[in-house]
């Protein structure tokens, strides 16, 4: 049995302040939820083309090169959605799909990743602005949805500027929870994607 001393030493010990940093890195170490999105499946594929894109990893300030999932609940404060994270960091996520995107409705003969050993016709440099849950939404409960890339396409046999475009997509999500984020992030993305793809598809 433990003696009456030992437990009046525990129960010291559980109000000492540190103890919230303790529950804190507990916290910290759980496993979060991981999410993806959707790659652009909509409309008819377009493949066979003769150009060679290269898809440079996208550029992003700090609050978005990361793995988590950005809330912003005013223009200076940034928070991250709890127990919760893409599956890769925001940038990294992106490339993958503009790469993806590219490929199925591009009308390219090659797209790549940088670092491939071969000289491409195009290259697409991309600078993330905002992927995120803007709060509150537009009506008690719901959260508006920020989707935002700027693109520059670089001719390469004199690495002049083809063209830039930047492309906004906004939507508004019924609520908060992370499923309905989510979903909201995903649409907002696939319009993003379609408007890219057609916008590079028609420049190269």
């Amino acid at each position: 049995m433990m003696s009456r001393r030992r437990i009046l030493s525990l129960s010291l010990f559980s109000a000492l302040p540190g103890c919230g940093a303790l529950t804190a890195v507990s916290k910290a170490s759980e496993p979060l939820d991981t999410y993806t999105l959707s790659p652009l499946t909509s409309g008819p594929p377009q493949r066979g083309g003769e150009g060679h894109l290269v898809v440079e990893l996208p550029t992003s300030g700090g609050e978005l090169a990361t793995d988590r999932i950005l809330m912003k609940v005013s223009a200076r404060q940034a928070e991250y959605l709890p127990e919760a994270r893409w599956s890769e960091p925001a940038p990294a996520m992106m490339q993958t799909l503009l790469l993806t995107g590219l490929l199925y409705r591009g009308g390219l003969r090659l797209v790549s990743r940088a670092g491939a050993g071969l000289m491409p016709d195009f290259t697409l440099m991309t600078e993330l602005l905002a992927l995120q849950a803007e709060l509150p939404g537009p009506v008690p409960g719901s959260a508006r949805i920020h989707v935002a890339v700027q693109l520059t396409l670089i001719r390469e046999s004199d690495r002049a500027i083809a063209g830039t475009r930047r492309i906004d997509s906004m939507r508004t999500a019924p609520s908060d929870s992370t499923a309905a984020l989510i979903a909201g992030l995903d649409e907002a993305m696939q319009m993003v994607l379609a408007e890219a793809v057609d916008w590079v598809r028609g420049a190269t």
